[in-house]
């Protein structure tokens, strides 16, 4: 039931947030400084702890440091395979990018809902963790899977199917994780997996993506709030 709770609540986020984008486009910084510093502040204070604890176990550390490595460079690859970041200037000669780019978030969401169930899988605290992370990056998400179809010369209606898939995605990848279960010896080595992507999203995507055209003095105050936020949160759960 827990799962399915929160199932929804990754639905709810993602759809927030691309209705965000549509009508409060001038205070977007604010809220993707704070998700930047949450999704960093998860990986560090949560889930590299977490990875180091479970998986030391069965592993040495150096291959815990190995699979955090394989999460940040391997999504990485896919990130510049893809060419999902493109410049402003470049946006009329790149219209395909504007359904690259949402299929890439899409895809990605519903590996942040299995990231979810393992969490669970792990303990609940981790799982909470987990979500509240996904939760601030799925909101980030709705952001982006409009924005990245609308300024690529998509429709308004385009943007919303896209909008509805990447609202669903999380949500599934959540469903997916009641049918299998993770042997724990390999649930610290994802947990380090997902450590280096989230690492890597905050600092590729989250932290460029509030700093553009903004003031920078605001935005950084909110992304070290929402790291702060996400070790306190740690702390108390």
């Amino acid at each position: 039931m827990t799962l399915t709770y929160v199932a929804l609540a990754t639905a709810v986020a993602t759809f927030i947030g691309g209705f965000f984008a549509l009508r409060f486009r001038d205070k977007l910084h604010l809220i993707l400084g704070f998700s930047a510093g949450a999704v960093a502040g998860v990986a560090l204070f949560d889930l590299l702890p977490e990875a180091i604890e479970i998986g030391t176990q069965y592993h040495d550390s150096s291959t815990i440091a190995l699979f955090v490595a394989l999460g940040l460079f391997g999504y990485l690859i896919l990130d510049r395979l893809i060419l999902l970041h493109t410049h402003e200037e470049d946006e009329e000669e790149n219209a395909p990018r504007g359904f690259l780019g949402a299929f890439m978030l899409s895809a990605h969401s519903f590996i942040d809902g299995v990231a979810i169930g393992i969490g669970f899988q792990a303990s609940a605290a981790v799982g909470i963790v987990i979500t509240l992370a996904v939760l601030t990056h799925d909101f980030s998400d709705g952001i982006n899977t409009v924005n990245l179809v609308l300024r690529n010369g998509g429709s308004l209606q385009r943007a919303f199917r896209w909008l509805l898939v990447d609202a669903l995605a999380p949500a599934a990848g959540v469903v997916s994780t009641l049918f299998f279960n993770v042997p724990e010896s390999y649930i610290g080595l994802l947990l380090a997996v997902f450590a280096g992507s989230f690492l890597y999203l905050s600092a590729s995507d989250l932290i460029p993506e509030s700093h553009h055209r903004h003031p920078r003095a605001l935005t950084t105050i909110m992304t070290l709030f929402g790291a702060s936020v996400i070790y306190l949160v740690v702390h108390l759960v």
